[in-house]
């Protein structure tokens, strides 16, 4: 039983459940870049079968987590990231993804997705490391 305190304010629910008005009046809502690297994030770190309703949504790099960091790996990842974000991100294309081993830590490796939004044509980068066995 989760007990509390009537004297202490409770916080109030924020984005993405209940949006908060600024001193404006407005809501606040992401820029397209920040929601398309926002959503690619999501298709990343999402296992297959996590998000209730569409079983094979994601990618589940966490996955990886007890895999060796070997090439076959690296370019393992790189066809899984290209496949997730051909299948569930339409707003983007993708130009290059490229999965570097990290000398100075061989339990992680980096990834760098470069991508253009079909809208804008503008090009982009995401970086984010992964962790493998090592």
């Amino acid at each position: 039983m989760i007990m509390s305190n009537p004297a202490l304010p409770l916080p109030p629910i924020g984005w993405p459940l209940l949006p908060q008005p600024d001193d404006t009046g407005s809501l606040a809502y992401p820029t397209l870049e920040q929601s398309v690297r926002d959503q690619i994030r999501i298709i990343l770190l999402t296992r297959p079968g996590e998000q209730l309703m569409r079983p094979e949504f994601g990618a589940g790099l966490e996955n990886y987590v007890h895999e060796p960091n070997t090439l076959a790996t690296r370019r393992r990842i790189r066809d899984l990231i290209k496949e997730n974000l051909d299948a569930w991100e339409p707003r983007i294309q993708t130009d290059l993804i490229e999965v570097f081993e990290l000398e100075d830590s061989p339990s992680e490796i980096r990834v760098e997705i470069h991508y253009r939004i079909k809208r804008t044509g503008l090009p982009q980068q995401l970086n984010l490391r992964v962790e493998v066995q090592g």
